[in-house]
């Protein structure tokens, strides 16, 4: 097969080739590279995955109890009103979200993640979210493989959700997942211990400086390759590329409204002080435009 063979001839494929090329010099274990999920491996638009995988739990839940239709929160999720979830706020939000997953095990949460996965369908493209990933970033983790690289999924999502289906979908295996963690909680049962799923996160969301610090807490290895997309994978991108030579920090633009969707990606749980595209500039790293870098952007 031709070497990364969605990615057109330019700037950004010559910088991921010489990158690999200068890689090889490296003792294996210092070739590590992560990867943002949403919006770096697959499609973010126009809601999270993730998101909404919980809001069609939330649909079978009310189904179940009508009831719960009534609290603030999932109100306002059933009726899309987004001004009253602006003013309930993102991080009540979460945590109601979270309450509807309490009491599954990690067995349960998984099987559920994947079946959605299965049936779901993306609201504008109609088809399976498995087809959203993209094909050139397959490619790439392929090629990073075949240099000797660690590749690991360093995300804002939920841990447990992305792990349900990296290897399925990335070639990653769930336990080179690092996300935003749940706590869990031990129960004793009749046919032994089990762990269940609580609504309380555990720690900080994985955004900003905290993906720098869990790829050390979870991972204590310092990547030479990252790629991203947004200001909360900015702080992860710099640490990769101050790691030395060679080193590379790759931004994905969504630029492309005609094949995905044409929007700068900001950070979800802060705000950005000047536009991620500015920021990859200034700091020298490479900038991949969707629109004019890659030939084809989901899987035919």
């Amino acid at each position: 097969m031709a070497f990364l063979p969605s990615w057109r001839p330019g700037p950004a494929r010559d910088a991921i080739t010489s990158f690999l090329d200068e890689s090889l010099a490296l003792p294996a274990e210092q070739r590590v590279a992560v990867l943002d999920n949403d919006g770096t491996l697959w499609c973010e638009k126009p809601d999270y995955i993730q998101y909404s995988f919980l809001v069609r739990t939330l649909h079978d839940a009310v189904e179940h109890d009508p009831g719960l239709g009534e609290r603030a929160e999932y109100r306002a999720l059933l009726d899309s009103d987004h001004a009253a979830l602006g003013e309930l706020g993102l991080q009540r939000i979460a945590m109601a979200l979270l309450e509807l997953c309490a009491g599954w095990t990690p067995d349960e949460f998984a099987a559920r993640v994947r079946d959605f996965m299965a049936a779901e369908k993306h609201p504008d493209r109609g088809v399976p979210y498995p087809k959203l990933v993209y094909q050139p970033m397959l490619e790439l983790l392929d090629v990073l493989r075949q240099h000797g690289f660690d590749v690991f999924i360093v995300t804002g999502g939920g841990t447990e959700f992305v792990r349900a289906i990296s290897r399925e979908l990335y070639g990653v295996r769930p336990d080179d997942v690092v996300g935003t963690l749940v706590e869990y909680h031990h129960e004793q049962h009749g046919d032994g211990p089990a762990l269940v799923r609580t609504a309380q996160a555990q720690g900080e969301v994985n955004e900003g400086w905290a993906k720098v610090e869990h790829i050390q807490t979870q991972l204590g290895r310092r990547p030479i390759f990252a790629a991203g997309n947004s200001a909360g994978d900015k702080e992860m991108l710099e640490y990769a590329r101050a790691a030395g030579m060679p080193s590379l920090a790759v931004l994905i633009d969504h630029d492309d409204a005609e094949r995905e969707y044409a929007y700068a990606s900001a950070a979800v749980t802060f705000a950005d002080t000047e536009p991620i595209t500015a920021t990859a500039h200034r700091l020298g790293w490479t900038v991949v435009s969707m629109r004019d870098d890659w030939s084809t952007v989901f899987p035919l």
